[in-house]
């Protein structure tokens, strides 16, 4: 056998170590791949603990079958000092509610509000949901709420709030993200709209100004825990509008929550009075900027069916 054929055999020997090594390598890389746990994609839990905070609803959205009931109250506020006893004995607002999610994703609800008997009726989507290791970075939420005045007709001007002029509507477009099982924040643009517009006395007491039908506003909220039941909470409302007569003012909350497996407490100093979102946003100019806070606190309580 000529050295020729020598070093053919070596060279087809060598060709196959490398076939059989690249097969090898190939095999293996593909079982590591497969051992590889895939991302997960399931959404984050309890961005927040409730489907509000303080002044404003979360991305929240209970899971299917759950029915909540919510007690909202707002004393007065603290302008007049120990004379009311910083507000909690002066006249207060309160809205009872009640939520239902019939399918996943959508919650539906209603409630009642001392403050110009307003009944509202609100549906909240979860568009999107930020996942636990991968898929949205971020929860979208968007909720609608109409509410209606039920006052009596002479608490009006004359020849005003017929029918449809009770009509009041809010739309908010919520983004939150939970950055660590302690902390999570949310923005939301929000727009209310108002069939009538609201008249307001002028410089001469005896001229009614109108405001604007819509105002536009954004809000912020955030939570920090700082043990597994118990949370520091913030809110803050700009709005954007301007309405040439009694501008609504920002509107700064803070407070703390307390949690379990179904009940939220929340207790904070805020400034906003009127609890349905579209009167918060649309009407803070009747709370002073720099004394108008006022003490008020969220229960909510939910059954599973």
């Amino acid at each position: 056998m000529n050295k020729f054929s020598l070093f053919s055999k070596a060279s087809q020997g060598a060709c196959i170590l490398t076939v059989v090594f690249l097969l090898l390598a190939g095999a293996a890389l593909a079982q590591e791949e497969e051992a590889a746990p895939e991302k997960d994609k399931r959404p984050v839990r309890n961005t927040f603990e409730s489907i509000w905070l303080i002044d404003n609803q979360t991305v929240m959205v209970p899971i299917k079958g759950t029915f909540e009931m919510d007690i909202l109250h707002r004393f007065g506020t603290m302008d007049n000092g120990y004379d009311d006893f910083w507000g909690i004995y002066a006249p207060s607002n309160i809205r009872l509610g009640f939520n239902y999610v019939p399918v996943e994703k959508l919650q539906i609800g209603f409630g009642f509000t001392k403050e110009r008997k307003m009944w509202d009726f609100n549906a909240k989507y979860a568009l999107f949901q930020q996942g636990r290791q991968g898929g949205w970075p971020v929860s979208v939420t968007y909720m609608v709420n109409a509410g209606i005045d039920t006052r009596d007709k002479k608490n009006f001007p004359e020849d005003t709030y017929e029918g449809i002029d009770r009509l009041s509507y809010f739309h908010q477009l919520m983004v939150a993200r939970k950055f660590s099982d302690a902390f999570s924040l949310q923005a939301s643009v929000n727009v209310s709209h108002f069939n009538f517009q609201e008249l307001v006395p002028g410089e001469n007491p005896d001229e009614l100004l109108q405001m604007e039908n819509d105002n536009l506003s954004l809000s912020f909220l955030g939570r920090l825990k700082v043990s597994p039941t118990l949370s520091i909470i913030a809110n803050y409302d700009l709005p954007l509008t301007d309405h040439e007569v009694n501008d609504p003012n920002p509107n700064l909350a803070f407070g703390i929550e307390v949690v379990s497996s179904s009940h939220a407490f929340q207790i904070f100093v805020g400034q906003n009075y009127n609890i349905v979102p579209q009167l918060n946003n649309s009407f803070n100019w009747k709370t002073n900027p720099d004394e108008g806070f006022l003490i008020g606190f969220n229960i909510t309580r939910l059954w599973n069916f």
